[in-house]
């Protein structure tokens, strides 16, 4: 064995000597143990394991709320294997929920906290949720949901004062028991669920199990990120979907660093104070804030100078933003693809051996293939159905069996994305498989394009369809946000049109461009392509 480390009694051991790390689960396995009961028994007890605002939570400050808020949901007649969905902002909150669930056997089922009320009333019928909480700046939205669903919830709970309906969440953690013996369930088992962003249709609730969260934290966090307790983490994106969820909880707890929450919806400036005030080492963020902060460093000189790494993921990353970032900051981004059923990332970029444009390499732990039309494996720089199989991918989607099948094919999960690989083994992102255009009868990616557009530099960000043309055939249409102060006139239409003609094959080039203040985008950061589509 090589370098093996035991969790704490948490269940589970490490051994670091090998590659990919090995994982070994015990019978029972509660995830809460690791993450979070651990920390006291190795002496982290005083440790900061969450700074938001002007409050901080210690390691065993977080252990205590943890325990008193899964025996508070028990109290309330949530059992063991119900749902409790959460619209709940990012807060130390958020944790005592999603914990304290898991720890009393309960679902944690966190949710997108900026939809309307007919999403929260499909989740809540979908779930069949015993319980939901939610923090009241979502009350305008959940409130009415509560009353359209045909299934209302037992136990609803606020995070803050009481209101019609709705039981105040603070004192009846206040009045809990402190102590809570971990429930039993096997690395195997439902733990929580996540619903996907919906960027092609309506959402589905992938059911992850209790190993899921050891995965990606190990394999990806320590194992690519080289994270330690010594790392304060820093995630512009939320903790409600899983690239924040991995970012801003499970990593700094599965090391024993601290969090940093901002309930407020990130913008450059905010992030740029948080980076400030906070000092993190590790800064995650998504394609599109990234460039927005490129713009904004026009005006501003922000202190970036505590951070040892960038990381993006929610979209691909354009080479051009990687690129003046790098020249800006003197930070690598390291980008990579992940996905809801995946929980995080899956193929990333490593420290070191960064490639513009590209996704990067299989994180180990991983196996990925790219596959044709027809089922078989492609050659080295050959676009094709990206197929990924891993320790973290959930095991069906509930109540979706036709859903299920489409995407979770034995071992393999189809990512719905088009990839290449080169013959060095670095996966390029084409686009989403359905957003793929075949333009004179050769197959276009349209983030290629958007690529070479997001290069000029009067674009902001740029996302580009198939559309026909009189003859009915198929050409790319380009929809682009300017950088402040350009024209949306035909000159600037025909500048953008000159420069992708020189930059790439001939038939690749839009016949049509639209300018937009905003392009239509999911949460998580991508953009929803089938909204420009012409209907």
């Amino acid at each position: 064995m090589g370098d093996l480390r035991q969790i704490g009694d948490s269940g589970v051991s490490v051994d670091r000597g090998t590659t990919p790390a090995t994982l070994d689960f015990s019978s029972p396995f509660n995830v809460a143990v690791p993450f979070i009961d651990r920390h006291v028994a190795e002496g982290r007890s005083d440790r900061i394991a969450i700074r938001c605002g002007e409050e901080t939570v210690s390691y065993s400050a977080l252990a205590q709320q943890v325990n008193r808020c899964g025996n508070a949901l028990a109290g309330l007649g949530i059992g063991a294997g119900d749902r409790l969905v959460m619209v709940i902002k990012d807060s130390p909150a958020f944790l005592y929920l999603f914990w304290g669930a898991i720890k009393a056997g309960i679902v944690p089922v966190p949710v997108n906290t900026m939809l309307r009320a007919p999403d929260y009333a499909y989740m809540i019928e979908t779930s069949g949720c015993a319980g939901l909480c939610y923090s009241p700046e979502f009350a305008a939205e959940v409130e009415p949901a509560l009353n359209q669903a045909d299934h209302r919830p037992d136990a609803v709970l606020v995070e803050g004062d009481a209101r019609p309906g709705a039981e105040a969440l603070a004192p009846l953690i206040a009045t809990a028991a402190a102590d809570l013996a971990p429930a039993p369930a096997r690395a195997e088992d439902d733990c929580f669920w996540l619903f996907s962003s919906g960027s092609t249709g309506r959402p589905k609730a992938a059911v992850h199990r209790h190993r899921d969260m050891v995965a990606t934290s190990e394999h990806y966090g320590v194992g690519c990120l080289a994270i330690t307790e010594n790392d304060v983490f820093y995630s512009a994106a939320k903790l409600f979907f899983a690239y924040g969820l991995g970012n801003a909880m499970t990593f700094p707890l599965w090391v024993g660093a601290t969090a940093v929450l901002d309930p407020a919806r990130p913008t450059p400036e905010s992030s740029f104070a948080n980076i400030a005030k906070y000092r993190p080492t590790l800064y995650f963020g998504v394609p599109t804030l990234y460039a927005a902060q490129l713009q904004a460093f026009e005006k501003a000189a922000p202190d970036l100078t505590s951070l040892r790494l960038c990381v993006s993921a929610g979209e691909a990353l354009p080479g051009d933003i990687l690129e003046r970032w790098r020249a800006a900051t003197g930070l690598e981004i390291l980008d990579g693809i992940g996905s809801t059923e995946a929980l995080h990332v899956f193929i990333s970029n490593r420290i070191g051996a960064v490639t513009p444009g590209a996704s990067g390499r299989v994180v180990p732990g991983y196996d990925a293939q790219i596959l044709d039309e027809t089922g078989a494996p492609v050659a080295p720089d050959t676009p094709g159905r990206l197929l990924i199989r891993g320790p973290s991918t959930a095991g069906y989607y509930w109540r979706e069996p036709e859903r299920t099948a489409a995407t979770m094919k034995g071992d393999w999960l189809d990512t719905g994305d088009t990839y290449l690989r080169d013959a060095d083994g670095v996966y390029f992102y084409c686009g989403r498989s359905d957003d793929m255009m075949k333009v004179g009868g050769i197959w276009c990616s349209p983030f290629e394009i958007e690529a070479c557009l997001i290069a000029h530099p009067a674009v902001l960000e740029a996302a580009v369809v198939g559309r026909a043309d009189d003859a009915g055939l198929v050409k790319p249409a380009a929809h682009v946000v300017l950088q402040d102060g350009e024209d949306p006139g035909a000159a600037m239409a025909e500048a953008l049109r000159a420069h992708v003609k020189a930059a790439l094959a001939p038939y690749k080039y839009p016949r049509w461009f639209t300018f937009m203040d905003a392009l239509p985008k999911t949460a998580t950061g991508k953009i929803q392509r089938y909204k420009l589509r012409d209907p």
